[in-house]
């Protein structure tokens, strides 16, 4: 394989640059404020399953880059062998995947690159495509209840909130999940174009037919480096801007998202702390802004032993944190699949991408959906404590359905 520098033009957004589905259907994407990666074609892929898919995969991945012929000319993070990836949530049935795509580009700041892979020898270097233009609309999208309706996902909230109060946990995280039923056949290109324009400072994905713009960096390694944004206690937007810096102010104080976050933010400080020679964990969050809603926030930081994981085996320690599982985890967990309804699948588990060094950037599949044909599967989850009210869950829910429902609505 072969990375070389390219021109490529700020104006020229990254996800302009897929290539039509129906000519190459097993296209990737990473992108955050017009930098980062995308992909297309399979130079190499695995499938894993259960309790040891994270540890498979990686084993996979330290074999295929253990054999693998490197010409890297540009030498950033994301250059030369890369793969991309999503888990399932759960060990049963956990499927995963990592797929190496036969071209990827990339770009961060000023620089841009291709590279090229290939299992029977180098490629010739690939051109950049020219941008392509505005993919085909999904038409109509009509939206319906998923496992549980509104009234069902309450009362499941009720009970959450039964067994906290009663001492069986202090944190839940609980999904729902919508069907999005649209006219044509989905273009993958058309919600993430606008998902990457809506939500810029969020990690908008696409893996394996799994889409979304997530705000919550599971972890990055960069050089030794790791950091991981810590996403707990949500308040919906208004569209006010007056009134939403009064709601930010009211998030900041709230004694009921202040402890949801400092359960999360201790579950990822505690998962790190085996594999980084030190750590940083902010003594107190910031609010997040985004379109649709305001998070509690911490970015929490580490240097790593110098002869240890891959970001990978980093991201396969902090899943399941209590931001998306629950405190403590292993009681979460378990009470997701008894009460929840339904197989969460890949959401709220890891989704990003690894290169042959180790470093890396796993988001956790929030704000996310699985497309399937004309068939989309759209995600949300809160985070249950003992003060929450089933009623406001669900409004949080429908808030955080938004990204992916207006990404898909003709506008």
């Amino acid at each position: 394989m072969r990375t070389v520098a390219v021109p490529l033009p700020t104006a020229t957004a990254l996800v302009e640059l897929l290539p039509d589905p129906s000519d190459q259907p097993d296209s990737v994407a990473w992108l955050r404020r017009g930098e980062g990666l995308v992909g297309w074609g399979v130079a190499a892929r695995v499938r894993t399953t259960g309790t040891d898919r994270f540890a498979d995969a990686d084993a996979w991945w330290s074999a295929v880059t253990g054999h693998a012929v490197v010409r890297d000319e540009v030498g950033e993070p994301g250059t030369g062998l890369v793969t991309f990836g999503s888990f399932g949530f759960a060990d049963e049935p956990g499927d995963s995947t990592l797929v190496v795509p036969e071209v990827v580009i990339g770009r961060q700041g000023e620089r841009a690159w291709v590279t090229t892979v290939s299992a029977s020898g180098l490629r010739p270097n690939a051109e950049v495509p020219a941008p392509s233009a505005e993919p085909p609309t999904p038409g109509e999208v009509t939206f319906g209840d998923g496992a549980l309706d509104g009234a069902s996902w309450t009362a499941v909230v009720a009970d959450a909130v039964a067994r906290i109060g009663a001492g069986d946990l202090e944190k839940v995280v609980l999904a729902r999940d919508l069907i999005a039923t649209t006219e044509h056949p989905v273009d993958v290109r058309w919600p993430l174009r606008r998902l990457a324009a809506d939500y810029p400072s969020c990690w908008t994905f696409h893996v394996d037919g799994l889409i979304g713009a997530t705000p919550e960096l599971l972890v990055r390694r960069e050089r030794g480096l790791v950091t991981s944004r810590v996403l707990a206690g949500t308040i919906r937007r208004t569209g006010d801007d007056d009134r939403d810096l009064a709601l930010a102010a009211t998030l900041a104080r709230s004694s009921k998202d202040l402890e949801e976050h400092e359960y999360a933010v201790r579950s990822v400080a505690e998962a790190l702390t085996p594999h980084c020679s030190s750590t940083n964990v902010p003594e107190a969050p910031y609010v997040l802004h985004l379109p649709n809603v305001m998070h509690l926030a911490s970015d929490v930081t580490g240097v790593v032993h110098e002869d240890d994981s891959s970001v990978l085996r980093l991201a396969a320690a902090l899943h399941p944190s209590a931001a998306v599982g629950g405190t403590p985890t292993d009681v979460a967990v378990a009470l997701i699949a008894e009460i929840e309804g339904m197989d969460r699948g890949r959401y709220a588990a890891p989704v990003g991408w690894m290169d042959a060094s180790g470093d890396g950037e796993w988001g956790i599949a929030l704000r996310s959906a699985e497309v399937s044909g004309r068939t989309v599967r759209l995600f949300a989850g809160c985070g249950i404590v003992a003060d929450s009210d089933p009623a406001s869950e669900l409004a949080e829910a429908a808030a955080k359905f938004l990204p992916v429902q207006q990404a898909l609505t003709t506008r």
